[in-house]
């Protein structure tokens, strides 16, 4: 019995759009970064490699067996789709999966800071804190370990000297975690120049995750 199960048809229309509001949002540029949405227990949905989006459409979104990175079709997943598939394997509480290049994210990743929880939101949503996954040349076995392992228990990650992982149980809430991670990274930067941020106490912060996961989301679930 699957545990989980989207239609495909509706699950491409909401990558292509996912994919053009990252643009709109300012947190892609051209054809960078990717965005991916978990089909069932062996299959996901990833926008394909090299591609504008303004251009795709959603039959040109790639479907890839995230056990066996085999795809269907002959136009080729993003480059990055290991990683989007081994969060899937491996995260049953991951249905969607955003990497982007955002500009605050990507100055912090550059720096390879750890954002500490700062802000209420932040650490609701994302978790305790954001990790900093080790530098690892694109498309290799290296970043995927490394992605997986900053992302344990976490909704968001930053990818040294390259950019940003997000992730959710639905396509709008890795978006949310997308723009929440860019407020947080903000403050981050700007908080040093007011002699540096002041972390929330980390016990409350995991007590602030833990409700927002086991009541919160599944409150807004409820008033759809």
């Amino acid at each position: 019995m699957l545990s989980y199960q989207m239609d495909e048809a509706e699950a491409r229309v909401q990558v292509r759009e996912a994919g053009l509001k990252l643009l709109e949002e300012g947190l892609v540029s051209r054809t960078w970064g990717n965005v991916s949405c978990r089909l069932d227990d062996e299959r996901f949905v990833i926008t394909p490699s090299g591609r504008d989006y303004h251009e795709v459409t959603p039959e040109d979104m790639v479907v890839v067996n995230f056990h066996t990175n085999e795809y269907e079709g002959s136009i080729k997943p993003s480059s990055e789709g290991k990683v989007h598939a081994e969060l899937f394997r491996t995260r049953k509480d991951i249905n969607a999966v955003i990497h982007t290049h955002q500009t605050n994210a990507s100055v912090v990743a550059a720096a390879r800071r750890e954002v500490p929880p700062i802000l209420d939101d932040q650490a609701q949503i994302l978790g305790p804190n954001v990790r900093v996954a080790d530098y690892a040349l694109p498309s290799t076995k290296k970043m995927v370990k490394v992605c997986v392992k900053a992302m344990k228990g976490r909704y968001a990650a930053l990818m040294a000297n390259h950019g940003a992982l997000c992730a959710g149980a639905s396509l709008d809430d890795a978006f949310v975690a997308c723009i929440v991670l860019e407020k947080a990274c903000k403050a981050f930067i700007e908080a040093e120049f007011l002699g540096g941020a002041k972390s929330i106490n980390i016990f409350e912060a995991h007590l602030m995750h833990q409700f927002y996961l086991r009541k919160y989301s599944k409150e807004k679930v409820k008033n759809k």
